[in-house]
């Protein structure tokens, strides 16, 4: 099908089908989806969800304490934000329940840049799936049920068609009342149309935005006179009104009122009675016009702060439905949200050396966390982000506890996401040369970014601590090692034989027993072994080496019978990893002829280094960033 084809089929299945009204109700005795209210629709379109028994999966297991979670493919990109999206969800199924939630502003609560305003975009996207029916040439959408009385039509309706009563709640507009008048109370002329919400021709979507103070008033939101029509029609003729409002728009759908709060408080005023008693008034001297959708309405926290402390505000505060949108405090789902942005991009090409997004996307998440006590904040980043740092840092407690600490309003302040992705954009294009982002770099423009912010003197020393004491001195440990394993060829078997032999020595020297290499004949003694682990030991900082042998040997030891009696891999054991590799990344000076990017003394180290920057090439970096990325490793260990 060629894409021609693809949009004419497009627009072909959204036009309208019109039918009579007894078809209609025929329609409705067959399908409950045709009288289904809004938030039955869009929860139809958000559809079923993922569930996930967060107990078969560590990490998860860790950051959701085994609860069974749901995902919604509908929200699949939104990241971190399982706790906003299943309220959201709550929201429209109460409501399509006929609970109270049906009367409520749905509001989403958030910090500047959280993805308050993209959640509101899927809704309103999703929103346009699934059609409605609407009285034909009705400038309100209003259901073909609103031209039933509940208290005189209800029973015979459930009785014939089975409609419950409940959804004969809507008055006839004014419009419908004028039609009615001039077909003599004969409903069957009415004809229905079935439609398809649409934000391009705000048919059952619309999007409404606070004004000026001063001339900015109900109209917004209920229309007004068309005064072109005043020569035709009276003042109060329906005819001569312009129902061009965001409630008139949205009925049977969604109306998005941006920045809520910041719009004056008069304008708000026929909220109340839409939400509650589905309609409200017009301008003009006509009767009330029907409602029945969702008004969905997002601000930022300050706005609402100031509104909700206004006493005069408070028929207001009772309707409302508040889902807090908060940052993403998971430094791997910040990573996800950047990796997306990226994607929407000409970057998405261009390369992006290894940990350049999880060191933004950390100094991201620290912003946003509230400081705990007698813990570290990068430990308690690590916790959230679903780590277990039983064995590397004792002092760490678990993450219920450090939410219980930060209470309810953490990730509400800090750094947003665009932040710091106009941070990514700066780093992508800092090399005149070549567009490709590195953490050097990075490093280099967010110190620069955050002087200019202008930020108060505390939050800034605050946010260059970050850099000086975790982030900079990581990225020396993390860059090192790449260039070590980069250097070293065999690195995985290199490591390997450190652990076996270090099993090997410590299991010898618990049992007070002399070892002999079987490859050489050696003999080690007690105090030769002792001296052989220690060199390992040692430059890790091993303190209590004779406990730390005997919890290596016993790990080992439960993981071979699980493992046919062979050894696990070095890397399974984090303590141990930790020394061995302090062990083989211990002497920057041997590398210095293979990394270094000076004239070659001999063929063969421009051979091993030729092969290092293929290495080093292989693991993601540009050639470019491996002599920036080199250079700038050895100039930082020879200042150490």
């Amino acid at each position: 099908m060629s894409i021609f084809d693809h949009v004419q089929d497009r627009f072909a299945r959204v036009q309208q089908e019109d039918m009579s009204l007894e078809e209609y109700l025929a329609l409705c005795r067959r399908d409950s989806k045709a009288y289904a209210s809004a938030a039955e629709r869009l929860l139809e379109a958000i559809g079923e969800p993922e569930v996930i028994d967060t107990a078969k999966d560590s990490r998860l297991s860790r950051i959701f304490s085994n609860k069974v979670i749901r995902r919604y493919p509908a929200f699949a990109e939104f990241h971190g934000m399982e706790e906003a999206i299943e309220q959201i969800v709550a929201y429209f199924r109460h409501a399509a329940q006929g609970l109270e939630e049906r009367k409520q502003i749905l509001y989403l609560l958030g910090p500047v840049g959280g993805g308050k305003s993209s959640l509101a975009e899927r809704l309103k996207l999703l929103m346009e799936r699934i059609p409605f029916y609407a009285i034909k040439g009705s400038p309100v959408y209003e259901s073909p049920l609103g031209l039933f009385s509940p208290e005189e039509d209800g029973e015979l309706l459930e009785k014939e068609y089975g409609i419950p009563q409940r959804y004969l709640k809507s008055v006839m507009s004014p419009w419908a009342a004028k039609r009615l008048k001039e077909y003599g109370g004969d409903i069957s002329q009415f004809r229905v149309v079935r439609l398809y919400p649409s934000r391009l021709n705000q048919i059952a979507i619309s999007k409404t935005e606070p004004g000026d103070e001063n001339n900015q008033d109900i109209s917004s939101l209920v229309g007004k006179v068309d005064i072109r029509q005043l020569e035709l029609y009276s003042q109060d003729d329906p005819d001569a009104y312009s129902f061009s409002g965001g409630l008139c728009r949205a009925n049977q759908g969604l109306m998005e009122f941006v920045e809520m709060f910041k719009a004056p408080i008069k304008v708000l005023h026929p909220l109340l009675t839409a939400t509650q008693e589905g309609n409200y008034n017009p301008t003009e001297g006509m009767g009330a016009i029907p409602f029945d959708g969702v008004i969905l309405a997002h601000s930022n926290e300050s706005e609402w702060q100031a509104f909700r402390n206004n006493r005069n505000n408070e028929a207001f505060l009772d309707r409302v439905y508040i889902v807090k949108v908060p940052y993403c405090l998971r430094v791997t789902e910040e990573i996800k949200i950047y990796q997306k942005l990226l994607e929407d991009s000409s970057l998405n090409a261009a390369p992006c050396a290894p940990d350049t997004l999880r060191m933004l996307a950390q100094f991201s998440v620290l912003s946003r966390l509230k400081v705990p006590e007698n813990s570290s904040i990068y430990s308690k980043m690590r916790v959230y982000d679903g780590e277990n740092l039983k064995d590397t840092d004792p002092r760490a407690k678990s993450i219920q506890e450090y939410r219980d600490a930060a209470g309810v309003d953490e990730g509400m302040q800090g750094l947003s996401t665009r932040f710091a992705f106009k941070i990514l954009s700066k780093v992508f294009n800092f090399d005149g040369t070549e567009t490709a982002a590195n953490p050097v770099h990075l490093l280099y423009v967010l110190e620069q970014a955050l002087e200019r912010e202008q930020l108060p003197s505390e939050v800034f020393e605050r946010y260059i601590g970050f850099i000086k004491e975790f982030l900079a001195p990581r990225y020396v440990e993390f860059i090192g090692k790449e260039i070590q394993t980069a250097y070293l060829e065999s690195y995985s078997e290199y490591g390997q034989n450190i652990f076996d032999r270090y099993v090997t020595y410590a299991d010898f020297w618990i049992q007070d027993q002399e070892y002999r290499d079987p490859d050489t004949g050696e003999l080690f003694d007690r105090q030769a072994l002792n001296e052989d682990l220690e060199k390992i030991e040692k430059p890790a900082g091993i303190s209590n080496p004779k406990d730390f042998r005997h919890e290596v040997v016993n790990f080992v030891l439960r993981a071979r019978a699980q493992n046919n009696g062979m050894n696990p891999s070095w890397q399974s054991y984090e303590k141990l990893k930790g020394v061995i590799e302090h062990k083989m990344f211990a002497n920057t000076e041997e590398l210095l002829p293979v990394i270094s990017f000076n004239a070659k003394a001999s063929k063969s180290d421009q051979k091993k280094h030729e092969d290092f920057v293929a290495r080093m090439v292989d693991r993601g970096y540009t050639e470019k960033q491996v002599r920036l990325l080199s250079e700038w490793y050895l100039r930082v260990r020879k200042s150490q």
